[in-house]
């Protein structure tokens, strides 16, 4: 019985490792026949791209693509054309892709050498020479790789030391803005106390004009009590002048006197006369007390 389960297990084993093998090897067959499919897809994207066909190649580079994973000249050639296009973005993609799936040095060389182009067309110099690097790892023979990398490590050496010279210019510039920051505040500090001790003066100017005036105030004051101290004794001195002259159509005592006193000498002239026919050679002195 147990022989018999032996025999039985060897059999299935050796079905499995048959199926196996048939597996594979249809597997195998059909890797095969994809791959032989991708190429000739590869060959007619090369003929249309020969053609200046690029929408036709570009559509048998990506059923070649599409078709069998192992046909790294497929992503390689749309890289190129894409790259030939100027449409970047895609040719990196598409070398990549190449890089990765190639099995040989020469093909993993050529995609890195490509990969470098894009990066040294994107100014990114620092990306360009890892690549190249990469490249000359798969082959270190390769001249115009060497050339590449060295031209990559020159651009990339003076753009740091442009931007280093840039980041210098904006530190100084900075610098400079914060100085005259400084400055601005010292000097909007210094015409704040300039300022103040203006309004002090002025305050204290100010202050003695008040004072100036308050004396001149005091002492018009008390010229001024002086003044009507004195005003009503010249004010009664007046009075007594102002009683003493006489009005313009009123005659003083004085005058009436003298009047009185020339009609007295009239009338004595009068008589004089009068008399003068009497006692010749009596001379009459006429004089005006008035």
């Amino acid at each position: 019985m147990r022989k018999e389960m032996n025999n039985t297990s060897t059999i299935l084993v050796l079905l499995l490792v048959c199926f196996s093998s048939f597996a594979q090897e249809v597997d195998e067959k059909e890797k095969e026949k994809a791959l032989r499919l991708s190429t000739n897809l590869t060959w007619d994207g090369n003929k249309a791209l020969s053609e200046d066909n690029f929408i036709a190649a570009e559509v048998d580079y990506r059923k070649a693509i599409s078709k069998s994973p192992d046909n790294s000249a497929a992503p390689y050639n749309l890289g190129n054309a894409y790259y030939n296009n100027e449409t970047y973005n895609e040719a990196f993609s598409r070398f990549k892709e190449a890089g990765e799936t190639s099995t040989s040095k020469a093909d993993k060389h050529k995609a890195y050498h490509n990969m470098g182009n894009v990066f040294m067309k994107r100014k990114d110099y620092a990306k360009a020479v890892e690549a190249y690097k990469e490249a000359l790892r798969n082959d270190p023979t390769d001249e115009e790789t060497r050339y590449n990398l060295a031209l990559a490590k020159e651009l990339l050496k003076k753009d740091q030391d442009e931007n280093k010279q840039n980041q210098d210019d904006k530190d100084k510039d900075k610098e400079d803005q914060d100085e005259n920051k400084d400055q601005d505040k010292k000097d909007e500090g210094e015409n704040e106390d300039k300022k103040d001790q203006g309004e002090d003066g002025d305050k204290g100017d100010e202050g003695d004009q008040d004072e100036e005036k308050k004396d001149d105030n005091s002492e018009g004051d008390g010229d001024n009590k002086s003044d009507q101290q004195k005003k009503p004794e010249q004010g009664d001195g007046e009075n007594e002048q102002n009683q003493q002259q006489p009005r313009p159509n009123q005659l003083s005592k004085q005058q009436v006197e003298n009047l009185l006193r020339a009609m007295q000498n009239a009338e004595k002239k009068v008589q004089d006369k009068i008399d003068a026919k009497k006692v010749k050679g009596a001379k009459i002195k006429n004089e005006k007390d008035w």
